[in-house]
């Protein structure tokens, strides 16, 4: 396959090239190449496809309709290697959910799907990891609701086993009566609100943690701007720790949540304005390792109830591409090489892979991407319903 008049965008910029494909790998960059199959993309954009290594199955449940939404959901939005969370039912612990899983993906050529494994039951007995990593899964999933005992001999297996930590961090005794965050936004609407400081103090006790034990920690979904300056803090140590942010705590505040609007119904949950301001300039300092659309669907049933009672998440992955280039490069928020960086090279490097570079050698997982086209997003179970998106993808079949 040989893709002529692209503009191909990686990390590192901009130029525009012929790319040939072969057998699903970049053999060649520049002039003059040929193909039996030819592509002409009329100035698209040739881009590394989006790596999401947080993302969550419609209404938490883990089958085998689930799994190959999600799959048609990534491959509209440009996502080429997802991560599935573990917590589903039933949760990823244990080899026959991850056989499962495995099986359906052998069936699946649209997008790369992985997953985590949940560390601990909810008795907070340990999963057996080590079989579970050995078999394939990419990384050993927790959050800080269990014991520093437990947390402990969870570092202890990453360590033994040269992986990685994916943290949740969250003071389940705050925030398992709260639904949103702490403030005058759930004051007016009678809420029971969650202290941001919850997460500050968790990431704290892993950064100790990875101190410790000399382990890497990525942390998920991180919502508090104090969280950023301590992981940034932990890096200039030489601590292992990287940090993602959801695209929604970039753009969306606790506002959102006003007339009681489900959508915004998220965890970790909005914060408050000055706090998404604070997350925009860490994302322009480069203090922001990568960034996730944390999408959770959830179905019409799970949402239209009252605000305490409705399901966390919205929706977000079918859109991908186009929310990432509309609300952050458009905007002037940061370029498109940067997103890139943010979307594709650092979520892939969390789970020990390559990409976000086109080059020669490189895995064929792109797509193109015609940021001419525009479109009006109509999905009430978004946080952009009606927002104009610009830029359209479409899947490579390499």
């Amino acid at each position: 396959m040989l893709i002529r008049n692209a503009v191909v965008c990686d990390v590192n910029g901009e130029r525009r090239v012929d790319v040939l494909i072969e057998d699903g790998v970049v053999t060649g960059i520049g002039e003059g190449l040929s193909s039996e199959k030819v592509i002409d993309a009329k100035g698209q954009y040739l881009l590394p496809g989006i790596v999401d290594t947080n993302v969550r199955l419609k209404d938490a449940n883990l089958n085998a309709s689930t799994l190959s939404k999600v799959a048609d959901e990534a491959e509209r939005g440009g996502v080429t290697r997802l991560v599935l969370a573990p917590d589903c039912t039933p949760s990823i612990n244990d080899s026959i959910v991850l056989e499962f899983i495995q099986a359906h993906q052998k069936r699946e050529s649209r997008v790369d799907m992985m997953t985590t494994i949940a560390t601990v039951d909810e008795d907070e007995r340990l999963s057996n990891i080590a079989i579970l990593l050995k078999n394939g899964a990419q990384a050993p999933y927790m959050t800080t609701a269990v014991s520093n005992n437990t947390a402990c001999r969870i570092a202890e297996y990453v360590q033994m086993h040269k992986s990685r930590l994916f943290c949740r961090a969250q003071d389940t005794s705050l925030s398992s009566v709260g639904v949103m965050v702490e403030g005058a936004v759930a004051t007016r609407l009678g809420l029971v609100g969650i202290p941001p400081f919850g997460e500050v103090v968790h990431v704290a006790r892993m950064i100790e943690i990875a101190r410790k034990y000399g382990i890497s920690i990525v942390f998920k979904s991180i919502a508090s701007p104090r969280s950023i300056e301590l992981i940034d803090k932990a890096k200039a140590e030489g601590i292992e720790v990287h940090c993602e942010v959801s695209l929604h705590h970039l753009l969306q505040c606790d506002a959102a949540c006003s007339d009681f609007n489900t959508t915004a119904k998220l965890n970790p949950p909005l914060a408050q304005k000055e706090a998404m301001l604070a997350l925009q300039e860490a994302l322009k300092l480069g203090k922001i390792d990568s960034l996730t659309l944390l999408h959770q669907p959830s179905s019409p049933v799970n949402k239209e109830v009252a605000f305490a009672e409705a399901a966390y998440g919205c929706e977000a992955l079918a859109e991908g591409y186009s929310l990432y280039y509309t609300t952050l490069v458009k905007s002037g928020m940061i370029t498109l090489s940067e997103l890139i960086k943010r979307v594709a090279q650092k979520p892939a490097a969390s789970i020990g892979e390559k990409a976000g570079v086109i080059e020669v050698g490189s895995h064929a997982d792109l797509v193109l991407f015609d940021a001419e086209v525009n479109t009006v997003l109509e999905n009430s179970l978004s946080l952009y319903d009606g927002m104009t998106l610009y830029g359209a993808v479409t899947p490579l079949k390499v």
